[in-house]
């Protein structure tokens, strides 16, 4: 068994043909989407966070509109950039949207990948320490938002406050309990998956990853996880990780799904290179017939290592649509792979 979930770009563009015209149509319709999934029983609503683009950005205001109008499905990011993130107020933010939610929220969140404009970050406020480099700075924030969801205290209080203290030490609020254990890390590299095992983070892993190896992408994801499983166990932490992959994966059932991803042509793995110095290999779509995406899917190494696959979404093509694109992997795909 797996748990299914859609990844939401949630673009929007004044194009023929779309659906999504306004920040305003991918906000509200994310939330119209999320509830349709959550009457199909699919299990997570993820969005990915992108600044200073025509996508979603601040999470945490969708999130909770969400959580208000859902009941069981899981809440999530893939992922939020840290590099733009101030941890504290971070802390507080998803505290409210996880107890609006009841404590169904799944953060992803990242050192962040390149973004539309150079250093974004830098018109946020936010500058690298002394020797750092901004995926340092992303690490570095990451951690404190890890520490400070503990929900230990850490603030010295006033003396003479507007209102009464507890005894000690403050810390922020709200507190969400548990959520400390619902936060993913999204890592492009092996040696980052290590180092999310060692933190105590579950896994997200993309649709990209850097080139390792030169081999297949699902094979060097696979090793990813792996690795990451080893030293999850090595670290000795007393639960079990969770670790996501994400896959755009279209079942063609209708004249309609046939126009529109028949003649999809990124069916091979491509490499490229995603930065300065870094190769990435790409990971291939999955577009077919039913029965044949099963024989395929089942050779998928990466998602046979995971317990939660995140399917990609063209969100721009509206919610009803999107209602089809995952009731057809529900209906006729999941139940031949074991996934239902």
């Amino acid at each position: 068994m797996k748990k299914i979930g859609f990844l939401s770009f949630g673009h929007w563009s004044d194009l023929p043909g779309y659906k999504v015209r306004t920040a305003s149509d991918t906000l509200l319709q994310s939330i119209e989407l999320a509830i349709a999934a959550e009457q199909l029983n699919l299990d997570g609503a993820y969005f990915r966070v992108h600044h200073f683009a025509a996508q979603l950005a601040s999470p945490f205001p969708l999130l909770s509109a969400i959580g208000a109008r859902t009941n069981k499905i899981e809440i999530g990011t893939a992922v939020i950039d840290m590099r733009y993130e101030n941890p504290l107020y971070m802390v507080e933010d998803a505290g409210a949207a996880d107890l609006i939610s009841g404590g169904r929220l799944q953060l992803g969140i990242s050192r962040g990948s390149p973004e539309q404009v150079i250093d974004g970050w830098r018109y946020f406020g936010y500058e690298p320490d002394k020797g750092e480099s901004d995926a340092d700075m992303g690490r570095r924030k990451a951690l404190e938002f890890l520490d400070k969801l503990q929900g230990i205290g850490f603030a010295t209080p006033n003396p003479n406050p507007m209102f009464p203290n507890p005894p000690g030490k403050l810390r922020l609020e709200p507190h969400a309990e548990g959520l400390r254990e619902r936060i993913w890390w999204g890592a492009a590299s092996n040696a980052t998956a290590v180092w999310a095992a060692e933190q105590g983070m579950n896994l997200q892993s993309s649709t990209l990853k850097f080139d390792e190896s030169g081999k297949p992408f699902h094979i060097q994801q696979a090793e990813q996880i792996r690795l990451y499983k080893e030293t999850w166990k090595k670290a000795g932490h007393q639960r079990e990780p969770r670790v996501s992959v994400s896959r755009s994966i279209f079942a063609l059932v209708t004249d309609e799904d046939r126009y529109i991803f028949g003649r999809e042509r990124s069916r091979v793995d491509t490499f490229g290179m995603i930065e300065p110095g870094k190769q990435a290999v790409f990971g291939r779509s999955y577009a077919a017939e039913p029965d044949q995406l099963i024989k395929e899917l089942a050779k998928d190494e990466a998602i046979q290592e995971a317990d939660t696959v995140l399917l990609t979404i063209p969100n721009t093509l509206g919610v009803d649509y999107n209602v089809h694109v995952l009731s057809s992997i529900l209906q006729h795909v999941a139940p031949g792979l074991g996934w239902r």
